[in-house]
Formats: structure tokens, sequence, C-alpha cells
């Protein structure tokens, strides 16, 4: 991992992010999600590395995939390690809704969890607060905790949640504190990392989502110094889901187990998820969203708005981009 991989892993993110943006609003997420992982796929395959996906689209997702196992890059040059999810809120890019990105994490070999297709209970939260709130406390017991360590009074405290039924109680209990619910339909990637950032108007995320974007926010999250936990759900009752409405608590756990996971209640910190000596994060917007604008279409460019957050050198870089079209006889600044 270095400086000149860097740059290309931002092109990656650009390349899928302009893919999907050109089927914005049009109600085809599919085929947003195949065009971003071709895009991604292909600006991958010019990289001098021996990369490796560890983290793909999900064995269980008929949607197009950047598989597990798949060998991206040259052949040649340093091994990587990928999460990906080249369109991260399919939904929200197909109905034109805010907080669709390209997104990935990447790190030297091995230095991935490869969380398997689960689903996974979160909690992020600002460096302020690091390894003092704890996933395994009440809300109630996080939100006083929280509070303490911002200086914020609790009223003053937005936690993003997931909007789905299984998080009835949660939310109940959160807005009880007296502190702001933000509910959002998908995308929590963007959510938990806007945790990390003063400013953001986002000082928590708490639930469940999925387990593969858990340890790209995990990525993102240990380079920013933010707080992020873990733990597997596999239980059918607990994520509450259509998808899982033909598996068994017994036969996720089963499933688990003989993918290595013997310990499936463990508790995993951002540097468990991501555990490389390096680290990086990279997301380039599809859509408007709380980091950074979408893809913007113009006469002679494209723009792109995107983020990189590095264990490298210990920055976050905010990188807005012209890309410059054939011909293109006036650009604007």
């Amino acid at each position: 991992m270095n400086q000149t991989l860097i740059q290309e892993i931002l092109e990656v993110v650009e390349q899928a992010a302009i893919a999907s943006a050109k089927l914005t609003g049009l109600g085809q997420k599919d085929e947003a999600d195949a065009a971003a992982v071709e895009a991604m796929r292909l600006r991958m395959g010019k990289i001098e590395m021996k990369g490796k996906i560890v983290i793909g689209e999900g064995e269980r997702d008929e949607a197009p995939m950047l598989y597990i196992g798949e060998e991206v890059g040259s052949g040649n040059g340093p091994g990587v390690d990928f999460a990906v999810d080249p369109c991260e809120g399919t939904n929200l890019c197909a109905n034109n809704q805010r907080g669709s990105m390209a997104v990935l994490a990447a790190s030297d070999t091995g230095g991935l969890f490869n969380a398997p297709d689960f689903y996974m209970n979160k909690l992020a939260a600002p460096p302020a607060a690091k390894g003092k709130v704890d996933i395994r406390n009440s809300a109630t017991e996080n939100l006083k905790i929280l509070s303490d360590c911002l200086g914020l009074s609790m009223d003053e405290l937005t936690v993003v949640v997931m909007d789905r039924t299984r998080h009835k109680d949660l939310i109940k209990e959160i807005r009880g504190c007296g502190a702001k619910v933000q509910p959002i339909s998908d995308g929590d990637v963007q959510a938990a990392i806007a945790c990390g950032f003063a400013g953001t108007g986002t000082h928590c995320l708490m639930g469940i989502g999925a387990a593969p974007e858990g340890v790209i926010s995990a990525a993102a999250m240990r380079a920013l110094g933010g707080h992020f936990q873990g733990q597997l759900v596999y239980d059918p009752a607990i994520a509450q889901t259509s998808e899982w409405a033909d598996y068994t608590k017994e036969g996720n756990i089963k499933r688990l187990n003989e993918m290595g996971i013997t310990d499936i209640d463990k508790i995993y910190e951002a540097n468990e998820l991501a555990s490389g000596e390096n680290v990086v994060f990279a997301g380039s917007g599809i859509t408007d969203g709380l980091l950074f604008d979408g893809v913007k279409f113009e006469r002679d460019c494209v723009r792109t708005s995107s983020l990189v957050i590095s264990t490298l050198d210990s920055t976050a870089r905010f990188t807005n981009t012209v890309h410059i079209k054939d011909g293109a006889k006036s650009i604007s600044l």
C-alpha cells in the first residue's frame, strides 16, 4: 500500500460512481449496481497489484457481483484485500434520493475481516466517545455517555437509525431520552462515517444493518479515530427481514461455524474488523449526501466529489475532480 495505489483506489470509486449516476432516478437499481460493478472491475484491472475481493456484493444477493475471492489487478505488485460496495444504496440511486455512493475499503493482505452475508448490530460514535460508549450498553446509557463526552445536552444529539420494523423499540427508547432520531431507508456507511466528523449533525449510529458494510464503516472509523463496534446477527427473529423468511437461527449458526466463526456472539472492535497495518477507505458520491455531493454531468465535463481516509498518513482527503470530456471547449470553475 502506498500513495500511488491510494490515488488509483480513488479513481476506482470515481468511475463506479459515474457509471451508476447515469441511471440515477430511472428506477433501475439492479442496472445501476451492474454498471458500478463493471466500472469498478475494469479500473481495478489496470492497477499494478495482487488484489482480492474479500467482501463482495454478498453470497445471497442476486445482484451482479464482484464476488468473494475474485482476483483483481494486474497480478503483479503489492497484495491488497478489498471490501467493496460499488453502489451503496441502490434504491437511493434508483429513486434519486440522498446518500448513494460507490465505496470500498482496502488493506494489506489479510487485513479485513471476511464478514459473511449476515446482519450486524452496529454502534458508531465520534472520536471523543471512543472506548467509552459500548454496544453492550442500552441506548439510554450510551446517549448519556455521549452527551458527557461531547458536552451536548441530550436533546442536541441526533442518532441515525435504519428505518426498519426491528428498530421500533430502539427508536422509542432514543426519543424517550429526548434525543432526535434521523431514520434512513438505506446507506448506513455514510451515516457511520459522518459520526467521525464534527459539524455533520450526526452524533451516533445505532442498530442493525448489513455486516459487509460494517467492515467498510469500521475501516473508515479506525482511520478517523472514531468509535465503531459490530456484533453479527444470525437470528431471523431479530433481523426481521423478508430476505430471511426461509432461514432458521440454527441454520445460520451452522453456516457461521462452517465459515470458521465459532464465537458467534463476539463483539468486534474497529481494529478487529479492519486489522491491517495500512487501511484505506474510499467513497465517491453517486447522489448528494452528508459528506459529499453526487456526480454532476455537464456539457464538457463530469464532476465527482469523494473522500479518502488513510492510516498511511493519517489523512482524510475530500476531493473534487473534474473529468474532462474529449473535445471540451469550456470548463467552469
